[in-house]
Order: C-alpha cells, then sequence, then structure tokens
C-alpha cells in the first residue's frame, strides 16, 4: 500500500509530494516533516560550526552527498539561531538544489556523525525508491529519548512514521518497562500513540491488563483520543481473540462515534496488512460485520478488500449499490471501483444491472470517508 503525504521543505516555503511508502497511520496526525525526512530529501548533509564572525560555517563532518571536511560554507542558513550557535555543538545542515540555501535542522554532537551517515545509508537513493524501514527502525530504536534532543526527536520521527510491521521486529531490542515510563511522562505526551504501539509489541500480560482498562475508560467516555494505537497494541498483545470485542464494542454499537469506528477499522486494518498477530481473514470477518450491520459505513473497508483481493463480498456491494442505503458519492465511487478491480463474472453482471447514481443530500452526519485515514491519531513532532 503506498501513501502520499504533503513535505514542507525545512525553512522554506515551499511544499512537495512524494510518496511514502507503507507509512502507518496510527502515530502521527498527518505525516509531518520528520527531520528524517528531511534528510532523506537533502542532497547533502553535513555537521558544521560557526566561524567566528558568525555569518560562515565550517564543515565538520560529511552526512551525506558532495561535501570536504574543512570547507566553509559562506551561504545564508535559514533557521541557524543565535541561541543555537551559542549552544557549542555542530549544527545538522541540509542542502537540495532547488532550496535557495542551506538550512539547518539543529545542534547534535559530533559524535553522532556515524550514526546519521548510517541513518542517511537507509533512505532513498541509487538504485532503491524507498527506505529501508526494518533497517532504519532497528539503528534508531537505541536513541528513543536519548540525552541528545534532536537524535531523540529523529529516532521518535522515524518510528512513527515507520510501517506497523516495521516496529514488529523491534521485539528483543525493546525495553518494556522504559516503554511505559514515557507513556507515563506528560512531557512526551505527543509521542503516546508510536510508544503505545512500542508497548503492544514489547509488553506482557500486566501491559495488557493496564491497556484494557485504559480502553474500558475510553469506551465508557467515547473517547477517540490515541484510540487506534490503543486497539492495535491490544491486539498485538492479545490477539485474534479480541476481535470480537471491538466487533461488539465499536462495530456493532450504534452509539460510537465515526471517530471511534474510524480508530478501530485503523488498528483492525493495520494488522490486516501485517497478517502476522492476528490473521487478516480474521480481520476480514470484522469487515463483514461491518458491511453487514452498519450499511452506510461499508465504504470504509472497501479499498482494505481490494487491497488484499477479498472478492467474497462483491454480492453484499452490488446489492448495497442497488439499495436504497444512502452513500456519499465518494463511498459510492469506492465500491463500483472494487467491483471493477475484481476479476469475477458477478462483479462485471453487477456493475452493468447498477442503477443510476442517486441525488440526494450526503448521510447524517456528513460525508463518510471511504477507509481509514492516512494519519496517525495525534502528535506533532516535538
Amino acid at each position: 500500500m503506498r501513501r502520499r503525504v504533503l513535505l514542507g521543505a525545512v525553512g522554506l516555503l515551499m511544499i512537495v509530494a512524494v510518496p511514502v511508502a507503507d507509512a502507518c497511520p496510527l502515530c502521527l496526525g498527518g505525516v509531518l516533516f520528520a527531520p528524517g525526512q528531511q534528510l532523506d530529501v537533502a542532497e547533502r548533509a553535513v555537521l558544521a560550526a560557526p566561524v567566528a564572525d558568525g555569518t560562515r560555517w565550517r564543515v565538520l563532518e560529511v552526512v551525506k552527498g558532495h561535501a570536504v571536511a574543512g570547507q566553509v560554507i559562506s551561504e545564508p542558513v535559514d533557521r541557524a539561531d543565535v541561541a543555537a550557535m551559542r549552544a557549542g555543538k555542530p549544527l545538522l545542515l541540509l542542502r537540495h538544489e532547488q532550496w535557495p540555501r542551506w538550512s539547518s535542522v539543529g545542534t547534535i554532537g559530533v559524535e553522532y556523525a556515524g550514526w546519521l551517515r548510517q541513518l542517511a545509508a537507509t533512505g532513498p537513493g541509487t538504485g532503491k525508491s524507498d527506505v529501508d524501514w526494518r533497517g532504519r527502525v532497528a539503528l534508531v530504536a537505541p536513541y528513543l529519548e536519548d540525552p541528545e534532543p534532536l537524535a531523540a526527536l529523529i529516532a521518535y520521527g522515524e518510528i512513527a512514521r515507520a510501517p506497523y510491521g516495521a516496529l514488529r521486529p523491534l521485539k528483543p531490542r525493546l525495553d518494556a518497562a522504559a516503554v511505559v515510563r514515557w507513556l507515563d511522562d506528560p512531557q512526551l505526551a505527543s509521542r503516546r500513540p508510536a510508544y503505545t504501539l512500542l508497548l503492544g509489541i514489547a509488553g506482557g500480560p500486566a501491559d495488557a491488563e493496564r491497556l484494557e482498562q485504559r480502553l474500558d475508560a475510553a469506551w465508557a467516555s467515547r473517547d477517540s483520543t490515541n484510540l487506534g494505537a490503543m486497539l492495535a497494541a491490544d491486539l498485538e498483545l492479545r490477539g485474534p481473540s479480541r476481535v470480537a470485542w471491538i466487533e461488539t464494542m465499536y462495530l456493532g454499537d450504534r452509539r460510537r462515534s465515526m471517530p471511534e469506528i474510524a480508530a478501530a477499522l485503523q488498528a483492525l486494518g493495520e494488522h490486516g496488512d501485517e497478517n502476522g498477530a492476528v490473521p487478516r481473514a480474521r480481520v476480514i470477518q470484522a469487515y463483514l460485520v461491518l458491511i453487514k450491520e452498519r450499511k452506510p459505513m461499508a465504504g470504509l473497508v472497501v479499498e482494505h478488500l481490494a487491497e488484499w483481493e477479498y472478492w467474497d463480498a462483491v454480492a453484499e456491494y452490488a446489492a448495497l449499490l442497488a439499495s436504497n442505503v444512502p452513500l456519499d458519492p465518494v463511498s459510492r465511487g469506492a465500491i463500483v471501483t472494487y467491483l471493477e478491480r475484481c476479476p469475477r463474472a458477478e462483479a462485471k453482471a453487477a456493475l452493468a444491472s447498477l442503477p443510476a447514481a442517486p441525488v440526494g443530500p450526503p448521510p447524517p452526519g456528513g460525508q463518510l470517508p471511504t477507509r481509514l485515514p492516512d494519519s496517525k491519531v495525534a502528535p506533532s513532532l516535538k
């Protein structure tokens, strides 16, 4: 699965659209331009210290691209504020030929230069268009909440935007007790979705019980904050036996809000994509419950079913299009696309017999999305 996000170049009034392969949607509220992404996009990256006059920069270490240690950068540098220059550490400076000047990501100790070079090597480059996510998350995981703030931010940003399937192999590298401390730290509240996922991977029975207490409280208060990550972690810890609880408490409960339903489907969808702790077949069963019980929302799962080439829902979707169930145009279009992609004859017959699309207002509550939002429920990169 591929998702597109908007990336803002650091310090520039420039936005470019780039593909992010399989980025997990459970941690970030929108995929922000994290430092690791900035490094991927940049053609050159160096660690540099200000020269005495404060208007030029001497390269100390080359992280990426063509540069030479000792070289002096005389161009202006965006975001190289006075406080950063007084910090006594070199700045990580990035450059791209389409950017008007160098830009600073922040200060970081020169001893991190080798690590940054390794990080840059896992990114897109000659012969490969995507990030080596398994290699990258293994590289950054030891630096989560590192004493060096920029190293910690880089590590968090990469964990937060990594595909869920790339995070699961981190289990032997993670310290569950440390993850619990991070989750309990109010200063790290914006990072809870990502760390909740890590707890699901690293935790044990006691963590599962604590997580389920929080889920019970969220259900009682109808709170969708961090819900997708909590449900995904719960599924990772408890396995397929927990899916029935989601079917009953969320998919079948008509008092649930759209953000709650979307969070539940996010969690199920990530596990369906991974086909690991919860088999994809069990996720599909849950999707069929939604199609049967919540017909106006059936379009929420249709793209996933198509991606997984599950075509046994043709009859349900054909009947839905032929019925008087209110569907917004986007949902209807996604279902039609599912039928068009299906190789079976009954799908072609269903398409041929479709009535004209109804004209009328969207269903109560506004337009429904056709699938999980491509964003994790919350944090900014702080």
